[in-house]
Order: structure tokens, then C-alpha cells, then sequence
């Protein structure tokens, strides 16, 4: 479809974005608010409802964009996109690398990346995305929304079903949030692997202080997570005592 030297940019986006997301024939989803589970039992085990809930906002607060934060936002779109729906990628800084996406199993088929050339851009692409029915879950690293902007994303994602995955600054503490889980992720310094601080600031549904924090380790070559224990160090254990009994 072509689009007249009239028609304003923002528009003629948001028109191909529904283009895009009809063309690619994914399945629409029940507006239902079950739970999706966050791929790490450790992490289910502190929410209430055992997992994401469907038609919610997600809010990841970390240190740096290397912090861990975004990576968990990652599983946490891989794991809604099993259910069908588009992950939609809103990545204005341009730090998104889909092959790695892929390496840890987020279908790129299923995949469409928005690069918005603002902030006014990056939040009403935000919002389109979220509205959309054919989308299972949104990923995007916003520095600041205001309130009222909050809101709108709330709503968007409460009608389509949306999860909305928003890794953000600490900064973002002391703003209002319309997030359903608001979470703050930290390295931590371990010999075992990459281990993440996970700690529970606020969720719906949970009255009184939130339960401790949860450590977690992340597979980099799966992508998969599990809450970190001596377990995990047995498999290394034993090759180095067979190595050093052959030796």
C-alpha cells in the first residue's frame, strides 16, 4: 500500500505495523488473564500467580542495559510467544541483536523490531504495539513514561492481552508505575556462572513486604534460568575429579 507524501510519518508506521502483523497470519489469542509461566520455578514461586499474568505490564529495573535485566525480559518474551503472537521489539537505541534472540530459541519468524527516532516515538510505538491483538508480548528499554502515558500502556495491554516487558533505570523507582510486577535485577559476583539478583518490589495480589530476593543463574548457551544452588555445581565437580583420577 502506498502512502501519500501528505500522510505523516508516525501514521504511515503504525499502518505498516498492522500490516505486518495481518500479512504474517499469527494466531489471535484469547483476552484471557492466565498466568505465563516465567521459564524459572524459583521466579514463579515469588509471584502469586505463578507467572506473568496476560493483558500486564512488567517492569525489569536495572543498573545497566548489561545488567541482566534485559535478558530476563528476553525469556520472558520467548516464553509468551509460545502460545502464538508476534514479539514485538521496540528498540530505539538499536542494542537489540536478533541473532542472538535466536540462539536462545525466540522465533525471529514471529519477530518485528520497531526502531522509533524519539521518545514521543518510542512510547506511541509502545502503545500501538501493545493494543494489537496479534501481539503476545512487547520488549522495550524506556527511560521515562509519564503517568498518564503509564496509564494508556496499562490499558492497551489489558484489552489486547499484550504482556508489556519494560526494562528501565533505578531512576524509575520513584515514579509511578502501572506495572503489575515491578522487579530490580543485579549481577552478582560468582565462580559458578552468571548469577542475577532478582528482587521483588511490588506485584498485585501480594499483600505486605515481598518474600526475599531470588538468585538466579542463566545457561548462556540455552538461554535458560534456574534458581542457583551447590546443585548446579555437580556436573563440573565430577568431570574435574575424572580428569584428575585419569591424570
Amino acid at each position: 500500500m502506498a502512502y501519500g507524501e501528505s500522510t505523516p510519518p508516525r501514521v504511515a508506521a503504525v499502518r505498516r505495523l498492522s500490516e505486518m502483523l495481518d500479512q504474517a497470519g499469527f494466531r489471535v489469542r484469547p483476552v484471557e488473564r492466565e498466568p505465563i509461566p516465567t521459564g524459572c520455578e524459583a521466579l514463579d514461586r515469588l509471584l502469586p500467580q505463578g507467572g506473568w499474568l496476560r493483558g500486564s505490564l512488567v517492569e525489569w529495573l536495572s543498573e545497566s542495559p548489561a545488567g541482566g535485566a534485559g535478558t530476563l525480559a528476553l525469556v520472558a518474551a520467548r516464553q509468551a510467544q509460545a502460545d502464538g503472537g508476534a514479539v514485538v521489539v521496540i528498540d530505539r537505541t538499536g542494542m537489540f541483536y536478533p541473532p542472538a534472540a535466536a540462539a536462545w530459541r525466540l522465533s525471529l519468524a514471529s519477530l518485528i523490531v520497531v526502531h522509533p527516532a524519539s521518545e514521543q516515538d518510542e512510547q506511541w510505538a509502545l502503545d500501538q504495539a501493545l493494543r494489537c491483538e496479534h501481539t503476545a508480548a512487547v520488549l522495550a528499554w524506556p527511560r521515562r513514561i509519564e503517568g498518564r502515558c503509564f496509564r494508556r500502556l496499562q490499558l492497551a495491554a489489558e484489552a489486547s492481552g499484550a504482556v508489556g516487558l519494560l526494562v528501565r533505570p533505578p531512576t524509575a523507582r520513584r515514579e509511578p508505575s502501572w506495572a503489575e510486577v515491578r522487579l530490580a535485577v543485579s549481577p552478582r559476583a560468582s565462580p559458578a556462572g552468571w548469577q542475577l539478583c532478582v528482587r521483588l518490589l511490588r506485584c498485585r495480589g501480594r499483600f505486605g513486604k515481598p518474600q526475599g530476593d531470588v538468585i538466579v543463574e542463566i545457561d548462556e548457551r540455552t538461554g535458560e534460568i534456574y534458581a542457583a544452588g551447590p546443585r548446579h555445581l555437580a556436573p563440573p565437580l565430577a568431570s574435574a575429579a575424572v580428569a584428575a583420577g585419569q591424570a
